[in-house]
């Protein structure tokens, strides 16, 4: 399965591009850790978005250039970021206030499961070892206006991602608007999972047999 599916759709980098090209001019937005902190790197030309950080930064830009990081400029996933000009930096409560308040527009998050209603799992596994609590993302699915998910479609083990019902603890219940896949963009309805957009190779009987819940083809 993980070998078939390497030969076609997109990869990391083409998931995080196709994502920034649906944020809107204007948008103030925060980016999850994984293949969402990628998205920074592709703002569309012409358009302006702003990247909140829930450790206390708004106005996050790309990574840095080699030779020009800064260890004490990073994002919440401790991974070293850029300020662009006009940035604010601000008290990790403060960014949350920002959060819980309703002020940031979207949310671009990773996701173990997603359910056809647009429940997210996206902390644990419900294993012993997993790690105790939610954390910040349960904050964004609450108080963030829309909620996407860029994730792989299938786990490394081939398992659909996109699934009936959460089998893992949940972050949020019906949360999520959108997913972009490495397969496909894919809208959540309450008729089930529609197709938005199709990868490159991907046939609609292609993606069908990797996802769990029901799949409604492009109108």
């Amino acid at each position: 399965m993980s070998k078939e599916s390497s030969r076609i759709g997109w990869n990391r980098e083409a998931m995080a591009k196709r994502a920034a090209l649906d944020i809107p001019d204007g948008a103030y937005v925060n980016l999850g850790i994984g293949i969402p902190e990628m998205v920074a790197q592709y703002v569309p030309e012409g358009r302006e978005v702003i990247y909140h950080t829930e450790n206390g930064l708004l106005g996050m830009g790309p990574p840095p250039a080699a030779g020009e990081e800064d260890p004490e400029l990073i994002n919440a996933g401790k991974k070293m970021v850029t300020a662009l000009p006009g940035a604010s930096y601000f008290h990790h409560a403060d960014s949350f206030a920002m959060i819980r308040g309703q002020h940031i527009d979207l949310c671009v998050l990773g996701a173990m499961q997603v359910s056809e209603r647009g429940d997210l799992a996206n902390w644990s596994t419900g294993a012993s070892d997993a790690i105790p609590a939610v954390g910040g993302a349960m904050d964004l699915v609450a108080g963030v206006r829309t909620v996407v998910v860029i994730t792989q479609h299938c786990t490394n083990a081939g398992e659909p991602k996109l699934v009936d019902a959460c089998s893992y603890p949940l972050t949020g219940k019906a949360v999520v608007s959108r997913i972009y896949t490495d397969l496909a963009v894919i809208d959540l309805t309450p008729a089930g999972f529609q197709v938005v957009e199709l990868a490159p190779g991907v046939s609609f009987d292609y993606l069908r047999q990797r996802t769990g819940g029901k799949l409604l083809p492009r109108p």
